[in-house]
Order: C-alpha cells, then sequence, then structure tokens
C-alpha cells in the first residue's frame, strides 16, 4: 500500500488548521496524512491532534530553520498566520516570507495560503473616508496577508489562495455576541448597514481546505473564498433571536463610532467592517457559498451553526 501524502499545518492547535487536521484525520480513507506543526507539542490540543493519529513536529513560524524541517518530505503545507497575537503587519509579511521561501526549498506540490484581500487596491492610502493606520494600511490584519500573495507567487509556489469570512465563533470568543441593552433586550453591533456579510463556523474552513487539497493541482493558482452564509445585521439579529429565544436587534452604527469603541483593535476593525459594507459585491462573489459547500459537503449555515452552538454564545 503506497504511503499517505504528508500536509504539513500550521496553526495545528488553531481554528483553521485544526479544522483541517480533523478533518483528514477523521477521514479513514484520506490520501492524506497530517504533520501537526505548533510550538508546544505537549498542549493538550497537540496531544489530541496526536490521539488522532497526527505526527507532532515542534516548529517556530519565526525561525526558518524549524520551518524547513516542518516541510521536509512533505506533499503539502497549510500556511496560516495569526494577526491578533502581535497586531503587526510587517510580523505577518515577514512570517508569510519565511513559509514560502521553505516551501520553494523544500519542493512542495501544493500549498494553501491562508489569505485576505489587500484593501489597499480598493481603497487608496490618500482616500481619507477609511483611515489609514499604522502609516501604510487601511485594514492592518488584511493587507499584509494580501500583499504577501506576491511572495508565493513570484517564488513560483504552487499554491491555492484561499480567503476566510468573519468567524461566526467571534460571537463566543471575541465578544462580537449580543450585549444587553438598558430595555433588557439584547443587540449585536456591526457598521454595515443593511449590506450583506459573509460568514462561516471556523471549523468549516479547514474542511473547505482539505477539499482543495483532494482536488490537488486543479486548484494550483486559484483565488477560493469561502462562506457558509451571506447575511445582513438584521438577518442575523433574527436568527439569534430564535435560537437563544430572546428578543436581540441589530444596531447599526457607523464605522466612525464603531472605531471609537476603544478596544485594541477596534479601528483596524472598523475599518474591515467598514470595507465589508462598501464592497459587499466584490467580497460575497469571491465568497461563494455553493463551491464552498462541494468543497465541504458539511458545510453549516449560519442557522445549522447556531443550532449547535447557541448555548456557547456569552449573554453580556
Amino acid at each position: 500500500m503506497p504511503s499517505k501524502k504528508i500536509i504539513t499545518i500550521f496553526g495545528s492547535t488553531g481554528a483553521q488548521g485544526g479544522g483541517l487536521a480533523r478533518a483528514i484525520l477523521n477521514d479513514p480513507n484520506s490520501e492524506f496524512a497530517v504533520r501537526a506543526s505548533t510550538r508546544n507539542v505537549n498542549s493538550d490540543k497537540a496531544r489530541e491532534l496526536a490521539q488522532m493519529g497526527a505526527e507532532l513536529v515542534t516548529a517556530d513560524i519565526d525561525v526558518p530553520s524549524t520551518v524547513h524541517k516542518a516541510l521536509e518530505g512533505a506533499y503539502g503545507a497549510y500556511f496560516v498566520t495569526f494577526y491578533w497575537a502581535h497586531f503587526s503587519p510587517e510580523k505577518e509579511a515577514a512570517e508569510a516570507k519565511i513559509m514560502a521561501e521553505a516551501a520553494k526549498a523544500t519542493g512542495l506540490q501544493h500549498v494553501i495560503w491562508s489569505t485576505l484581500e489587500d484593501t489597499r487596491e480598493y481603497v487608496p492610502l490618500e482616500n481619507d473616508h477609511m483611515p489609514t493606520l499604522k502609516g501604510i494600511y487601511k485594514v492592518p490584519h488584511f493587507d499584509a496577508k494580501g500583499e504577501s500573495d506576491k511572495c508565493f507567487i513570484d517564488m513560483g509556489v504552487p499554491a491555492t489562495f484561499l480567503r476566510a469570512s468573519f468567524y461566526w465563533e467571534n460571537m463566543i470568543y471575541f465578544g462580537m455576541g449580543p450585549k444587553k441593552e438598558l430595555d433588557g433586550n439584547y443587540s449585536i453591533t456591526f457598521p454595515i448597514g443593511d449590506k450583506k456579510m459573509a460568514g462561516i463556523a471556523a471549523e468549516d474552513i479547514g474542511k473547505c481546505a482539505y477539499g482543495i487539497f483532494k482536488r490537488g493541482q486543479e486548484m494550483i493558482g486559484k483565488l477560493i473564498g469561502v462562506a457558509g452564509d451571506q447575511l445582513t445585521g438584521q438577518e442575523m439579529a433574527a436568527k439569534l433571536s430564535k435560537a437563544l429565544s430572546k428578543g436581540i436587534r441589530f444596531n447599526s452604527v457607523s464605522p466612525e463610532t464603531y472605531r471609537g469603541f476603544g478596544f485594541p483593535g477596534a479601528d483596524d476593525l472598523g475599518n474591515m467592517f467598514q470595507f465589508y459594507r462598501d464592497f459587499e459585491q466584490e467580497l460575497n462573489k469571491v465568497r461563494d457559498v455553493t463551491f464552498s459547500r462541494q468543497l465541504n459537503p458539511e458545510l453549516q449555515s449560519f442557522d445549522q451553526w447556531l443550532a449547535k452552538n447557541a448555548q456557547r454564545i456569552p449573554l453580556e
């Protein structure tokens, strides 16, 4: 029996990489094996993957030699960076360059790079309608990823460029769920007006990535956006109300108001939501729900995700 093709997964204990690792490991007929790259092979999440059959390897995205070692002998890799750990677009760009160089040097046959739009291609820096942040960015946690696409292209890395959507888990873990108002009702607050925003269950991103790897060479060079639903704020509020059996309204604020909320990254996220609002058609055209379901037949809609997760959403 031929040996399985090794996929090295960076961020294997995180939302995207973990979803991909589990998708492969839960498929008894998979042609792939998982090499889970992590800074801490003794963490609970890493041990759980090992118990499922993953090979664990210690690697640090910021140390090129460890990235090279993690990729040796692999067929492919899943590359993802986590901006919110350091709030530095320059660091993200440096990490992407390390990944691209290592992928090229080790001769990988298929890479998925988890990327996002470089919003400056849509909103020039001189456009004051959206503030410029950190001197040279509009949406820092998007722009450095999008700019780094060029690294993979210029180096000739056989890559698929994967664009995710708004994680519905942000309502559980990042304080974007319903907040209690003075009248006792609840509201969700997003500065997207009446526009539809693409969203997805975090686990489904990894499952879609698995679908890309299964399709193989036909996906190289492609830009693939994934989403489980495209909903307005009003629609999200209505679905939350039904799932939680509480009155939840959509609080439509301006991007300026959201940027002024003062929590770390509020200006970045305010610009992100403005980008979602102002370029609704362009972003949602890329994030094709129908094609996402072809990649991942288990793709969840927001209603389906709520059926499993509504009770995990803290009501503040």
